[in-house]
């Protein structure tokens, strides 16, 4: 099972997306500041998480939340 995780820093407007096998322990890893590209967002609550049969449909949905129209559907839903 793979999964497509958003995430929202609490303190500054950024919503981070990505995909893991494992999205709890990711979403520690980011709030501890163990991935740079995140680390001055810190810390972060989770808006969405959804669960796909392979990593390659998980791939799909990440790209098109991270597309103008899914960055609009998650500013809707945080």
């Amino acid at each position: 099972m793979y999964y497509t995780y958003s995430i929202k820093s609490i303190n500054l407007n950024y919503i981070y997306t990505g995909i893991s096998d494992n999205p709890e322990r990711r979403i520690v890893q980011h709030n501890k500041g163990y991935n740079r590209t995140t680390r001055p967002y810190k810390p972060f609550k989770i808006i969405l998480i959804e669960r796909f049969e392979n990593r390659s449909i998980a791939r799909q949905r990440e790209k098109y939340l991270k597309s103008g129209i899914g960055r609009e559907y998650l500013k809707k839903i945080k």
